[in-house]
């Protein structure tokens, strides 16, 4: 989903808003600071494999390169911040090279009068104080499984609309198949596949909901060559057909 890729590279001083319904986004990392704010229902938030419960007024604060998922229970509207480094240089330089110990923080946001960067920065540096008196940080420390991760990750992101089996990233990468195989099972719960079907479908959502490509331009687009093996895999994933899924969504206000 661009809202989500490579943030924190491009730009200096980046901040994009957004809100979310009944949304799910798979594991992932950014070079961005990001705050997922649940304004209604509840959400599971995993941030360094460590799970978290959110519910209304609840935010994970996460920080640059922590991995990180969210899955919506039975029901959510949440709000999306992204935002660099460089919007709160102090806190940044302050607090590099660590993480927090704990990255959830109650936090009532309003964030529809964020118009200027001075209300933007404003409004970060005291989500930044929250955090700092609601938590201790501590040293990153990342192990050298988690770095192969990392790179894992990295490349779907970048590759997932082409080949991108674990095989071709293992050679890519030089490492053996069996043990990337086995390593990402054991860091994610998930075998490699499934992983890959659930971002692929993610980025297909997005599209349905934000673009006026056919169905079977976006399944091309996401990296399936058999239109029979998408459908099959997002009513797997979403209940719904892609078709359903599109409707649905066309008749909700605009999330994105």
């Amino acid at each position: 989903m661009a809202f989500f890729e490579h943030h924190g590279v491009e730009e200096n001083e980046l901040f994009h808003t957004a809100t979310l319904s009944n949304f799910s986004f798979p594991l992932h990392f950014h070079h961005a600071y990001e705050l997922i704010i649940v304004n209604e229902g509840e959400l599971v938030v995993t941030i360094d494999q460590k799970e978290y419960l959110l519910q209304k007024n609840d935010a994970a604060f996460v920080f640059n390169n922590q991995m990180h998922e969210f899955k919506t229970m039975n029901h959510s509207t949440i709000s999306i911040v992204i935002f660099s480094p460089e919007m709160v240089g102090d806190f940044f330089m302050n607090y590099k090279g660590y993480v927090p110990q704990n990255n959830i923080i109650h936090l009532k946001a309003i964030l529809t009068k964020l118009d200027s960067i001075y209300r933007q920065k404003s409004f970060l540096y005291n989500v930044c104080g929250i955090l700092v008196d609601n938590t201790e940080f501590i040293p990153v420390e990342y192990s050298p499984k988690t770095k192969v991760l990392h790179k894992i990750l990295l490349y779907v992101d970048k590759n997932y609309s082409e080949e991108c089996t674990l095989k071709v990233i293992a050679k890519h990468l030089k490492y053996d198949y069996p043990y990337l195989s086995k390593l990402f099972v054991q860091m994610t719960n998930l075998p490699f596949t499934e992983y890959l079907n659930h971002y692929r479908i993610t980025q297909a959502c997005y599209l349905l909901k934000n673009s006026e490509q056919s169905i079977t331009e976006i399944s091309s687009k996401c990296g399936y060559n058999n239109l029979r093996s998408f459908n099959r895999n997002f009513k797997r994933i979403t209940k719904n057909s892609p078709k359903k899924y599109r409707e649905y969504h066309r008749k909700q206000p605009s999330m994105l």
